[in-house]
């Protein structure tokens, strides 16, 4: 006698939701669309209209103030060449959804992770949650951006944002429970009420940590608008896919150099901001 066990229709069900939110709550997706593109678009159109040399004159001296010469140097010689192999408008394209997508998710993600520092109940219900959010593979994210978001760059924001978040939750919570626990009871002794001690007292101290969070929010997110192309998002994730669709490994490999080149930019300004540069 042969037993059969009935398949759980998980695949369905999510269908299912999905279907209901896109349609009982098109117009908040759409308005969210709408401001998220006029964002996109204003940024995009602002560097963009700044001649190239300007703006890498102007990162130069950003980072020659910030981290010396060395990355002063490494920014001219680098968006130089990005620039030199006419891939200045996607990589502005790729730095303008990185800096949306990292917006969003700091000023998320910070709120979550001071409420899991500051209460062990939200701690214990949202760490599995964070858990659950990294393990999942990159791809999957980009599944229900289309329904709620369409195709282009609002999705790519959507997921990015989604798939970025979890460093800066875990790194805010864990540098706020890591400040000496002395230190916490002289604000007590002194009569410090929990806000006080929360802004005079854990978040200086938890700075370097949270902006190690930060730093780690920034690379995925310039992972993840790459993997975003193939949902129609612009810059050079697009130059990859373009490439890869059209079998041109020069092509491919040069906007993977300026990728490069943009994760280490980024990576190396935001260490120096945490005060601790390598």
């Amino acid at each position: 006698m042969n037993f059969t066990i009935p398949s759980i229709p998980l695949g369905n069900w999510i269908e299912a939701g999905l279907d209901f939110l896109t349609g009982h709550y098109s117009n908040i997706t759409r308005g969210i669309s709408t401001v998220t593109q006029t964002g996109i678009s204003s940024l995009n159109d602002g560097l963009m209209w700044l001649p190239p040399w300007v703006l890498i004159i102007a990162i130069a001296l950003l980072s020659w103030r910030l981290a010396g010469v060395r990355l002063a140097m490494f920014s001219i010689l680098g968006l130089g060449l990005i620039w030199n192999l006419g891939l200045w408008d996607p990589m502005i394209e790729s730095f303008t959804l990185v800096v949306i997508a990292t917006f969003v998710a700091v000023i998320i993600a910070l709120p979550l992770g001071i409420l899991a520092a500051l209460s062990e109940r939200f701690y214990r219900i949202i760490m599995p949650v964070l858990d659950f959010m990294q393990t999942m593979p990159a791809f999957v994210y980009l599944i229900p951006a289309i329904p709620f978001f369409g195709i282009g760059s609002v999705s790519a924001i959507f997921a990015t944002v989604i798939f970025s978040m979890p460093p800066a939750i875990r790194f805010t919570t864990l540098g706020i429970r890591q400040v000496p626990v002395e230190l916490m009871e002289a604000a007590d002794a002194y009569g410090a009420t929990k806000s006080q001690k929360l802004v005079k007292l854990q978040l200086p101290l938890s700075l370097p940590t949270i902006m190690a969070g930060i730093n780690q929010t920034i690379m995925l997110a310039l992972s993840m608008v790459v993997i975003a192309a193939m949902i129609g998002a612009n810059g050079l994730g697009s130059e990859v896919w373009r490439a890869i669709q059209r079998l041109q490994p020069g092509a491919g490999f040069e906007a993977g150099i300026a990728v490069v080149i943009l994760a280490m930019l980024l990576d190396r300004l935001t260490q120096t901001l945490r005060g601790k540069p390598e």
